[in-house]
């Protein structure tokens, strides 16, 4: 018996014309297809005369499911997996049903297709040579302001998406912040790949202006410029305790060595008074990796 694989399947985020060949010729020839909703995936299977049965898998069954593909496979079914857009596992089920195949022996093919958050990224203008994606920003709480705390620490490019009901407020946390980062350049696309496509460039200050009176609606990413390397080593540091500024340029690239002169000398402090705090790292870290 031939060894069945597992097949993730991007598809078009609001363009048809985005298809692969690619993908419809392996829509067509899996045995089975596992999908967010099978109501808006039969919509696309139907466009493009596709006859293969689909079988729900989400969020909610997505732990159970992952048991019966997983076997199926192992019976030599090939199973095909797609979001409702874009690609699987990206703030989407999959990532737990691709663990188990790989953990099962079971080969898992991607078959790429569009992302909203790569198709911003190329479109922003901004230095994507290294960048990170950060899903979906924390509706409140403490776990917000983390988001908020690392992104205004963040060197690198940030991307993540946003409700249209929240970006307002989003926008209007992000240039709060800090001065610092209320001046970073950014993006909003809404729609991207759609007819109603738009884009809004600007500092997050400037795009928290102009949206704060408009009806936004669609999908939307924002990407964020990170913070440059001499504002991290001698900017913005008022914000920020011993610590956490000590956390700040050793994560820059900084030895800790190196991080306590250039701390004692922006603060003005003792070299002896910065090191109690260096302490810290080296406990913190442990404590980490002991646990």
């Amino acid at each position: 018996m031939q060894e069945a694989k597992l097949y993730l399947c991007g598809t078009p985020i609001g363009n048809l014309d985005d298809v692969s060949q690619r993908l419809l010729q392996t829509l067509k020839k899996v045995d089975l297809i596992a999908c967010e909703d099978t109501r808006r995936s039969q919509k696309l299977l139907n466009y493009f005369s596709i006859k293969t049965k689909l079988i729900s898998y989400h969020e909610h069954n997505e732990q159970a499911r992952s048991e019966e593909l997983i076997s199926l496979m192992q019976e030599g079914k090939n199973i095909a997996l797609v979001s409702d857009a874009g690609m699987p596992a990206i703030s989407d089920p999959g990532e737990i049903l691709v663990k188990k195949a790989i953990k099962a022996g079971i080969e898992v093919i991607p078959i790429p297709g569009p992302s909203a958050f790569l198709a911003a990224l190329v479109v922003s203008g901004l230095d994507i040579s290294a960048f990170s994606f950060k899903a979906f920003i924390p509706r409140s709480g403490k776990k917000r302001k983390k988001f908020l705390e690392e992104l205004a620490l963040a060197q690198t490019t940030t991307a993540f998406y946003e409700s249209p009901y929240r970006l307002k407020e989003t926008l209007k946390d992000l240039a709060d912040f800090s001065q610092e980062l209320g001046a970073r350049q950014a993006l909003v696309a809404r729609e991207i790949t759609k007819i109603h496509e738009q884009k809004y460039y600007g500092s997050l200050a400037e795009l928290a202006a102009e949206l704060s009176d408009q009806t936004i609606k669609g999908e939307i990413v924002i990407v964020v410029s990170g913070r440059n390397q001499v504002q991290v080593e001698t900017e913005g540091w008022e914000e920020y305790s011993i610590l956490e500024h000590l956390e700040l340029l050793i994560g820059s690239g900084m030895t800790k060595k190196q991080a306590i002169k250039k701390v004692a000398k922006l603060r003005e402090l003792p070299k002896s008074k910065v090191y109690k705090e260096a302490v810290a790292i080296s406990v913190d870290k442990n404590k980490f990796e002991n646990n």
